[in-house]
C-alpha cells in the first residue's frame, strides 16, 4: 500500500484509512513525512511547552520540579508513613512489610519484595496509588514504580530488622545504613541525560502467556514478529478491554527481543507524552528523538492517550516513520481498533492500519481455569481445582481482576489457617458480581436465526446450504461455549444432530475466528447480545 503524498500532509485531515488488515507490501513513506520536523528554534520552546501542558493538562496537572537533592529512601519512608494512616498495619504488614529500594533513577524506583506472591498482590492493588502519591510526594508529574522478587541483601541490612513498610515505633536516633542506590541528581537542562522508557517487567513472558482461542491470533503474531522484527507484521497493532493481557503481551515480546541483544524501548503513550515535555522544558529534544528513534523495536500501550493531542501525535507522527523507514519493529496497544479512535490524524491512522491488526477478547471459561492454575502453580499455591472453577466462573470479563481474586481469597485463607473450600471461598467472593447469565438456549438461535437472515426451524432443519451451515456452526459454537451445554444437548437444540457433528462445528468455528475478522465481529457481537438484560 502507497501513502500518498499530497492531502494528508498539507491538510492533516481524517480521512478513511484502508480496510484491508494485512498488507501486501509494505508502504512507502513520501520524504516529506520522513523528514524530522524542524528543530525548534530559541523563541519556540516556550510555545511548544504550552502547547502540550495545553494538550496533557487534564491529565498531568501542573507539578513542580523535582528536589535536586533528595534521598529516595526519606521519600519512601514518606510514601509508606501516608499509608499507614490509610490501612490497617496487618494488612499492610501481610504482604509488602519487607519492602526496600533496589534502584532509583529519574522518577523510576525499582523496589525489592520477598516473592512472587507479594509482589503481585503489590503489583494489582497498591502499584497506582504509590505512583500517585509518590509524584505528589516529589513533585513530579509522573513517577513509575516497578516490583521484583528480590529479597533484601544481608549485607545490607547490617544485621537490622528489615524495614517495614511504614514505622510503628518511634526513631531511635542511630541512623542505619541504606542500600546503595544509584541517584541522578537533576540540575536543569545542561549536563543531565534524561532516561525514557518503562522498566520491562521480566514475569510476563511467552512461557507465562496462557493461550486460548481469544488471543491466539495475537500471540501468534508476537511470536512471529520476534523471528523477523521489522520485516512482517509491522505495525503490530492489538486491542481489547482491560486486563486481558495487551501489556503481558507486549513486555513479552520486548523481553524476547532483548534476549536478542536488540534495542527495545517500552513505554504508554502517556510516558510518550510525558518524556517529550521534560524534553522541550529541558531543551533536549534532540536527546528525546535519538533515544526513541535508535530503538530496534519501540512499543507503545495504551496508545489512545494521544487521541486529540496535536502535538504529541505529530511528533509520534515522524518518530513512527523514522523508525519504520530504517526497517525497525512497531507494536501498538489500544483498547479499540484505528478506525474507533476518537480525534486521530488520519496520517497516523492510516499508518495504524498499514500493519495487522489483532484483537484480544475475553477468555472463555476453560481458558480462564487454565489461568488460574497457572498463575497458583507459578505461585507455589495449593489450591483445589473446584476452587479455581468458582473464581473462573464469577470472574468472567477481566483476567486481572480474576488473578486479583485469586490473590485475595488465598490470601484470606492463609492469614485466618483456614482450608480453601468452596463456602469459605463463595464467602469471601461474596462482594464480587456474579456472572450476568446468558440468554436462554432458545433465545440463542433466535439471536443467531436473526442476524443471518434464517427462521430458527431452518437453522433447525436439514437444509445444508453454506449460509445455512455457517449460522447453524455458529449457534452451536455459542450454545456450546456460552450456554456451556455439553455436546449432546446442542444437539438436541439444533435438530437432533449427534455429538460428533456438533463437536465438528464447533470446533470449525474456533479455528475460523483465527483467521476470519469478519466472523470474529459476527460472534462477538452475539455473544455481546446473549449477557444483554
Amino acid at each position: 500500500m502507497n501513502y500518498p503524498d499530497s492531502e494528508e500532509n498539507r491538510s492533516g485531515r481524517r480521512q478513511k484509512g484502508s480496510q484491508h488488515t494485512v498488507p501486501q507490501q509494505q508502504p512507502k513513506l513520501d520524504e516529506r513525512e520522513q523528514a524530522a520536523p524542524p528543530a525548534p528554534g530559541n523563541g519556540s520552546y516556550d510555545a511548544q511547552l504550552l502547547e502540550l501542558e495545553r494538550e496533557l493538562g487534564d491529565t498531568r496537572g501542573s507539578p513542580g520540579r523535582e528536589s535536586t537533592a533528595f534521598d529516595p529512601h526519606v521519600i519512601w519512608k514518606q510514601l509508606l508513613s501516608e499509608f499507614a494512616l490509610e490501612l490497617q498495619p496487618d494488612r499492610l504488614d501481610a504482604w509488602i512489610q519487607e519492602s526496600w529500594i533496589i534502584h532509583y533513577e529519574d522518577g523510576q524506583f525499582i523496589v525489592g519484595l520477598p516473592n512472587a506472591f507479594y509482589l503481585d498482590w503489590a503489583e494489582s492493588r497498591l502499584r497506582p496509588r504509590i505512583k500517585r502519591k509518590l509524584a505528589v510526594i516529589m513533585g513530579r508529574a509522573s513517577v513509575d514504580v516497578t516490583f521484583r522478587v528480590q529479597p533484601r541483601p544481608a549485607a545490607d541490612t547490617r544485621g537490622t530488622k528489615p524495614a517495614p513498610l511504614y514505622d510503628t515505633h518511634p526513631a531511635s536516633g542511630q541512623a542505619v545504613p541504606a542500600p546503595a542506590v544509584k541517584v541522578t541528581p537533576v540540575s536543569g537542562a545542561q549536563g543531565r541525560r534524561p532516561t525514557w522508557g518503562a522498566p520491562m517487567n521480566t514475569k510476563y513472558t511467552f512461557e507465562s502467556f496462557v493461550v486460548g482461542n481469544h488471543n491466539r491470533m495475537a500471540f501468534a503474531a508476537a511470536q512471529a514478529i520476534t523471528e523477523a522484527p521489522g520485516q512482517r507484521f509491522n505495525p503490530l497493532y492489538v486491542y481489547g478491554g482491560v486486563g486481558l493481557g495487551k501489556t503481558h503481551l507486549l513486555n513479552a515480546i520486548g523481553n524476547c527481543l532483548i534476549e536478542k541483544d536488540h534495542r527495545v524501548i517500552y513505554c504508554s503513550a502517556e510516558q510518550f507524552a510525558n518524556d517529550l515535555i521534560e524534553a522541550i522544558r529541558d531543551r533536549t529534544t534532540d536527546l528525546f528523538r535519538g533515544k526513541y528513534r535508535e530503538a530496534d523495536a519501540l512499543l507503545i500501550d495504551d496508545i489512545q492517550f494521544i487521541a486529540g493531542k496535536e502535538s504529541t501525535q505529530e511528533e509520534f507522527f515522524h518518530t513512527f516513520n523514522h523508525l519504520h523507514a530504517a526497517g525497525k519493529q512497531i507494536v501498538i496497544s489500544s483498547d479499540c481498533p484505528p478506525r474507533n479512535l476518537p480525534h486521530l490524524e488520519a496520517r497516523l491512522r492510516s499508518r495504524f492500519e498499514g500493519g495487522l491488526q489483532t484483537d484480544i477478547v475475553a477468555p472463555d471459561f476453560e481458558t480462564r481455569v487454565a489461568i488460574l492454575q497457572t498463575k497458583a502453580s507459578r505461585q507455589g499455591l495449593n489450591v483445589p481445582a473446584e476452587v479455581l472453577m468458582l473464581i473462573a466462573e464469577r470472574v468472567s470479563t477481566n483476567v486481572r481482576e480474576m488473578e486479583g481474586a485469586l490473590n485475595n481469597v488465598w490470601m484470606q485463607a492463609a492469614t485466618h489457617n483456614m482450608p480453601l473450600t468452596l463456602s469459605l471461598v463463595e464467602g469471601l467472593l461474596g462482594n464480587l458480581a456474579p456472572r450476568r447469565a446468558p440468554c436462554p438456549p432458545t433465545q440463542t438461535l433466535q439471536l443467531v436465526a436473526d442476524h443471518f437472515g434464517f427462521r430458527v426451524e431452518e437453522l433447525t432443519g436439514r437444509r445444508r446450504t453454506a449460509d445455512i451451515a455457517q449460522a447453524r456452526h455458529v449457534a452451536m459454537y455459542l450454545l456450546r461455549e456460552e450456554n456451556g451445554l455439553s455436546l449432546p444437548a446442542v444437539g438436541d437444540y439444533v435438530g437432533g444432530r449427534d455429538h460428533s457433528t456438533v463437536s465438528h462445528g464447533v470446533e470449525k468455528i474456533g479455528k475460523d475466528l483465527q483467521r476470519d475478522e469478519v466472523l470474529r465481529q459476527v460472534v462477538m457481537s452475539l455473544r455481546n447480545r446473549m449477557y444483554q438484560p
